[in-house]
């Protein structure tokens, strides 16, 4: 006679005939995991009280019967058995670590973490025989299949992708069995040592590329802040230097037109003085003193002297030069005397006297 004993994990399955022996003989013949999630199948006493969130699977003379639901249940002794239990919690199972090639002709060593319900507990009791196992193998099937459509790095970046591809296989195949994949993650990935070192070797190339490109960067953007510091230094120095010889050009006509001016001035009254009484005088004692200022300024800036004969004669040289002052002052026509205006009271009056005439 034998047992027959499917268990999925969290009490997927627990299938054992009536025991006609002691408990400790029966736990030698199932497997470890069937031991660690299998249950001990509850005798039929005519009154049953089955646990929340489980499962009973009752059979009628061999044949499947009804599912009794969580509360008070009522069996006939004898005709009914309690065939299978079903946990209907969320069941978790380790995937063990399995090796898979990518795409690139790289082996990889990966395993994960399944998590999965059970939906139908009569598919799940007999739709497949040990639904932990069967889940598991499909989990690392499709988990080979799905990684040998990517590459390495991809592997690394698509993990999302990845578990989402392998949940939806599984939930294709499981459909028949009442049992629903919830999710799929994948733990850890191991790659050959040498395949590590060149990735390290990649990913530090990769950053000494980008440091490179980041301080060549930073070059560039210096030597234009610099460029253009120097472009607008030189511009606002061109234009200090515009504006420096425009107002240098407008102070030296400024001071053109107030020498012409002081010098037309002086001019006026020079003249002035001259047709006053004594004005020769006064002129012959200016050239006078100019010679003599002259005279006495010779030899100062040249060493090469070009001296008159008679430069003792002072006043020989005061008579020229009034001389040819006269002989100019009489060559130049006379200006008209102006004539005198009237003041407001002289124009006042000449009405008055017009009207007593």
């Amino acid at each position: 006679m034998c047992v027959t004993s499917a268990a999925g994990r969290g009490g997927l399955e627990a299938s054992l005939p009536p025991p006609p022996w002691p408990d400790s003989d029966l736990l030698l013949w199932v497997t470890p995991a069937q031991q660690r999630w299998a249950s001990s199948l509850p005798m039929n006493t005519v009154v049953l009280f089955v646990p929340q969130q489980e499962a009973w699977v009752v059979e009628r003379m061999g044949r499947f019967h009804r599912i009794l639901e969580p509360g008070l249940n009522f069996l006939i002794p004898l005709l009914d058995r309690i065939r299978y239990v079903q946990s209907l919690k969320e069941i978790v199972i380790d995937v063990p670590e399995q090796s898979a090639v990518s795409l690139d002709n790289v082996t990889l060593q990966i395993d994960g973490v399944l998590y999965l319900r059970i939906l139908d507990p009569f598919k799940a009791s007999y739709g497949v025989e040990e639904p932990e196992y069967a889940v598991t193998q499909l989990a690392q099937t499709t988990m080979r299949s799905e990684l040998g459509k990517l590459t390495l790095d991809k592997v690394f970046r698509e993990r999302e992708s990845l578990n989402s591809n392998i949940v939806h296989s599984i939930n294709q195949a499981s459909d028949e069995w009442g049992i629903r994949c919830l999710r799929y993650e994948i733990k850890d990935i191991h790659v050959p040592p040498r395949v590590k070192e060149s990735m390290q070797m990649q990913v530090e190339a990769e950053r000494k590329k980008r440091a490179t490109v980041l301080e060549s960067e930073g070059t560039r953007e210096a030597a234009i802040n610099v460029a253009e510091g120097r472009k607008q230094a030189q511009i606002l120095a061109s234009e200090g230097q515009k504006a420096e010889q425009i107002n240098k050009a407008a102070g030296e006509a400024q001071a053109v037109l107030v020498k012409a001016e002081a010098k037309a001035k002086a001019i006026t009254l020079l003249s002035d003085a001259l047709t006053q009484q004594n004005g020769n005088a006064a002129a012959s004692l200016t050239v006078a003193e100019q010679y003599v200022s002259a005279f006495s300024n010779l030899a100062k800036e040249s060493n090469t002297i070009l001296l008159p004969s008679n430069t003792g004669d002072i006043s020989g040289m005061v008579s020229q030069a009034m001389t040819i002052y006269s002989t100019l002052a009489k060559a130049s026509p006379k200006a008209p005397p102006e004539e005198p205006q009237p003041s407001s009271e002289e124009v006042r009056t000449e009405p008055e006297e017009q009207r007593n005439h």
